[in-house]
C-alpha cells in the first residue's frame, strides 16, 4: 500500500474542524456547508465550504454534488462539476459550492452537500488535424441505446 499524499487544510469555520476525512474504500470525500443558508426557488448562491486546501502541484480537485443533494435540498451545482487547480491554495482561497435552488430550501451549517476527489492532472497532449477519422461511426450524438 502506498503512503498517503500529505494535504494541508485550513478550516475557516472551527465548527467543521476535523470533518474532512477519507473513508477507506471510498473514491470521494464529503464536504459540508460552512454556513446556514435559506434560498428561494430560482436563487443562486455560492455556499461556503469553509476550507482552504494546499495539495501538491500536478494534482487537481473535482467537486460534485452528493447523490442525495438535490433530493434533500432541491439545489443543483450550476457548473456541473467544480475544478480546483493546485494554484488555488492561498489563505483566502476558500472552496465554495455554486448552488441554484429549484425550490425554497434551507441548508444548515454542517450539512453534507457535495463531495470531492483529488486526481492527477491530465498529461500533456498534442492535437493533430486530419481530414477524415479512421474509427467506425456510432451514428452521432445521442446514438447509444437506440433499438
Amino acid at each position: 500500500m502506498s503512503q498517503p499524499i500529505p494535504i494541508l487544510i485550513k478550516y475557516h469555520n472551527q465548527n467543521l474542524a476535523g470533518t474532512i476525512k477519507q473513508v477507506p474504500g471510498s473514491a470521494w470525500i464529503d464536504l459540508r456547508a460552512a454556513e446556514t443558508v435559506e434560498m428561494e426557488a430560482g436563487e443562486f448562491r455560492i455556499i461556503s465550504l469553509g476550507i482552504s486546501v494546499d495539495f501538491p502541484d500536478g494534482y487537481e480537485v473535482h467537486i460534485a454534488p452528493r447523490s442525495s443533494t438535490f433530493k434533500n435540498y432541491g439545489v443543483l451545482q450550476t457548473n456541473g462539476v467544480g475544478v480546483v487547480e493546485a494554484s488555488y491554495r492561498g489563505e483566502n482561497d476558500v472552496w465554495g459550492f455554486p448552488a441554484l435552488a429549484m425550490r425554497k430550501t434551507v441548508i444548515h451549517e454542517g450539512d453534507r452537500i457535495c463531495q470531492f476527489r483529488i486526481i492527477k492532472q491530465m498529461e500533456p497532449v498534442e492535437f493533430i488535424p486530419v481530414n477524415q477519422m479512421i474509427g467506425q461511426s456510432r451514428g452521432g450524438f445521442g446514438s447509444t441505446g437506440v433499438a
